[in-house]
């Protein structure tokens, strides 16, 4: 089982806020930007997580703005745990935009509950959330209410 000290470097950084915590993120694509408070979300349930196991599945969304699709997309991995029973990892997500809609098509690989020790998320918030285009690259900050 790996701990968080043997994964990858990842762009992502867990934030103390009050009794919540947040996901800071950067990636060059919106896509990445994504995945990466995905597995940011996942970091911040669980403190070490399989290499393998768990199969993955998709996930769809749409929204009419770009920090509304961010907040879907997380809302639908906490229901794939809750429902699903596993912790979505390995995070990947396309986002495109069309016709003033917002839509991600994504992916994770849904680690059983059952193989982690993992605390609950019990929601994301709007609360200071952020999406923005900064220089070259996409930032994103999200609280999660615990």
């Amino acid at each position: 089982m790996a701990t968080a000290a043997d994964w990858p470097p990842m762009s992502y950084t867990l934030r103390e806020h009050t009794a919540d915590i947040a996901v800071e993120a950067t990636a060059p694509a919106l896509g990445g930007l994504f995945g990466a408070i995905g597995d940011g979300l996942a970091a911040a349930m669980c403190e070490s997580i399989p290499d393998s196991g768990g199969n993955r599945f998709g996930i769809e969304c749409r929204a009419e703005s770009v920090e509304a699709l961010l907040y879907e997309y997380l809302d639908q991995l906490i229901y794939e745990r809750d429902v699903r029973l596993v912790l979505p990892v390995d995070n990947e997500a396309t986002v495109t935009e069309s016709d003033d809609e917002w839509h991600i098509t994504a992916s994770a690989r849904g680690v059983p509950l059952a193989e982690v020790t993992a605390r609950e998320i019990k929601a994301v918030t709007y609360s200071e959330m952020v999406v923005d285009r900064r220089d070259d690259e996409w930032y994103g900050y999200v609280v999660f209410d615990v």
